[in-house]
């Protein structure tokens, strides 16, 4: 056995304390949606879906146990966003090209003239400006900022990466920096 003697390092930070980063990509945080980008007032994708993947990376520091905190908590939360929207068709309702209405039988997008029917059971209303990997990375961002599960772990920045194809990613920031 090879025993290695305690060497104090000093830490790059006047906090007196480590931080460390960990990445969480697993092919299960994953979901399909159907959606439609939109372009402009007049121009927007047909109707079409992708299968994304949802990576997400978290500073914090480190305890005095040599853990951040149980990461099993960032996945589980991570699992169920995904969850949430998984086999849905997502509008954005925060376009200012698209209106969303609902009837007794239909959720109906209106966009440049056109009436796009769907069951309510398909569909999941965002609030986001647009279906993107730059919007969808921002929203499950924003969640996560919110989610009392993580709140007290003293978090100093997150990253959220959303993936519509391998190598294409939109990704949001947050620190407290």
């Amino acid at each position: 056995m090879r025993l290695f003697a305690d060497q104090s390092v000093p830490t790059l930070t006047d906090h007196g304390h480590r931080t460390s980063r960990i990445e969480i990509s697993k092919q299960a945080l994953n979901f399909s949606i159907g959606h439609f980008t939109i372009f402009s007032e007049t121009e927007r994708e047909n109707l079409h879906g992708h299968n994304f993947q949802l990576e997400c990376e978290l500073t914090a520091p480190v305890g005095p146990d040599g853990l951040m905190f149980d990461y099993a908590i960032l996945k589980n939360l991570l699992r169920a966003l995904c969850d949430e929207i998984d086999e849905q068709v997502i509008l954005p309702a925060n376009s200012p090209f698209l209106t969303v209405e609902q009837d007794e039988d239909y959720v109906v997008a209106r966009f440049a003239g056109e009436r796009i029917p769907f069951l309510h059971r398909d569909v999941t209303l965002l609030p986001v400006a647009n279906v993107s990997v730059e919007e969808l990375s921002r929203y499950f961002l924003d969640r996560l900022l919110v989610e009392p599960a993580l709140a007290g772990k003293g978090i100093i920045a997150i990253t959220v990466k959303i993936s519509s194809s391998p190598g294409q990613f939109g990704v949001a920031t947050w620190s407290d920096a």
